[in-house]
């Protein structure tokens, strides 16, 4: 199962006012685990920084101007998301950009139908809150130290771990003792065919709990179920 994990920086809060995409990071998991696949792009957004929005991120008119503008990426980026099912936190803000900017150079929008929002499985498994990407972050113990600025790649790794504690996913993973290093291989795709069984499994049974068992149905009278099934010398 192939997911990817998604941040996004922009110029404000609403692409129908003017708000502009300037930065993606995209990362994969393959059946929960991240892979070494990511993708990062600045976008040059076609207009000016307000000033609440870099203190954000601290990315400023004159880093953005020689950056690609959307179109540019966006056929590099349909192709990395693939038929994937995309996370993001509070992905209606997100995916509210993604669509805007694919919309505006002809790309089909990507349905919510594809898309897990972290947000709203962090409100069923913590309903009192603080249930921010910062909050979580330090409820699941998730190392931001290299975090000055918010920024759409590292956003999203941060993100992929989050999610992945949302889902039980350390749990799952069986792991005892130490923690384990985060996973940096791909993950290989395996297919296995079942066959049926040659022959019925047989258990076996002593002759002691074979008796045991009789003498035990017999105390169940005539009526019960265990009367309609056939016996035979091995039952």
């Amino acid at each position: 199962m192939r997911e990817i994990v998604f941040d996004t920086e922009t110029t404000g809060l609403d692409p129908k006012t003017g708000d502009r995409l300037v930065e993606i990071g995209l990362i994969e998991l393959v059946n929960h685990i991240p892979t070494a696949d990511t993708f990062h792009r600045y976008v040059n957004p076609e207009r000016s920084m307000p000033a609440e929005a870099q203190r954000i991120h601290g990315l400023d008119d004159a880093f953005l101007a020689d950056k690609p503008l959307f179109a540019a990426v966006a056929d590099e980026l349909i192709e990395f998301i693939g038929d994937a099912t995309l996370i993001a936190h509070n992905s209606n803000f997100d995916m509210g950009f993604l669509n805007f900017e694919l919309a505006r150079v002809g790309h089909s929008a990507i349905p919510n139908e594809r898309v897990i929002d972290t947000l709203m499985l962090a409100r069923r498994r913590h309903p009192a809150g603080p249930n921010s990407l910062d909050a979580l972050c330090n409820r699941y113990q998730v190392d931001t130290s290299r975090r000055t600025f918010h920024g759409a790649l590292l956003d999203a790794e941060l993100l992929a771990e989050i999610y992945i504690e949302l889902i039980g996913g350390r749990q799952a993973a069986l792991v005892l003792g130490e923690e384990p290093e985060a996973p940096t291989l791909s993950v290989a795709r395996q297919t296995v065919e079942l066959g049926e069984r040659p022959e019925p499994r047989r258990y076996n049974l002593g002759a002691e709990e074979l008796a045991a068992h009789r003498a035990f149905v017999e105390t169940l009278g005539e009526d019960a179920i265990w009367a309609d099934y056939p016996t035979s010398k091995d039952d």
